[in-house]
């Protein structure tokens, strides 16, 4: 009896190793397929990797040359900002070689005054046409964003204390900015 059923799980046992070769087979064309699958991926993911490194090594070239070009075009600025303002000074500059000329040989006092008043004037004109204003000071409320003071003395007048009583040095602003302090003398 052992022989018959030896015999009889016999079949059982070719169909499920038969089973099994195509279990095995279908999974390796399955993994053979996924796996070609997965190089076709690693490869546009490699490409795109590579893409983007270029594009970007190229942006930041092109960051690269327009930073040095800007500092380059802001140094170039700097150095010729002031081209034009001392060029306009220049005739300042004339009337004071002449007013200096002038003052050798004249005996007219007076009139070496004018000339000297019309360079001021001529001057201080030229400042305001480049934004540049005196502070006002003498009798204005002392304002530590405009003035320093150097001292204080006792009030000559009651109306006259948190003022400022003398001008020692004047201050200028430049469009609205304070280039220089005044140096005043406040009253307490």
């Amino acid at each position: 009896m052992k022989k018959q059923k030896h015999t009889e799980e016999a079949p059982e046992i070719k169909q499920e190793i038969v089973d099994n070769e195509t279990t095995n087979n279908q999974e390796q064309e399955i993994t053979t397929e996924n796996t070609d699958v997965a190089a076709q991926q690693i490869e546009e993911l490699t490409q795109k990797c590579a893409d983007l490194n270029d594009k970007n090594l190229r942006l930041m070239a092109e960051f690269d040359n327009y930073r040095k070009r800007t500092l380059k075009e802001r140094m170039d600025l700097i150095k010729t900002a002031g081209e034009s303002l001392l060029s306009n000074m220049l005739p300042l500059v004339d009337d004071f070689e002449r007013g200096l000329k002038a003052m050798e040989t004249s005996e007219d006092v007076v009139a070496v005054k004018e000339g000297v008043d019309l360079i001021y004037n001529k001057f201080i004109a030229f400042l305001m046409q480049n934004g540049v204003k005196a502070i006002p000071d003498i009798n204005e409320l002392f304002d530590t964003d405009l003035h320093e003071a150097i001292t204080t003395i006792p009030a000559p007048a009651e109306d006259l204390k948190g003022k400022i009583v003398d001008c020692v040095s004047k201050g200028y602003t430049l469009n609205d900015k304070v280039i220089r302090f005044s140096k005043v003398v406040v009253g307490e």
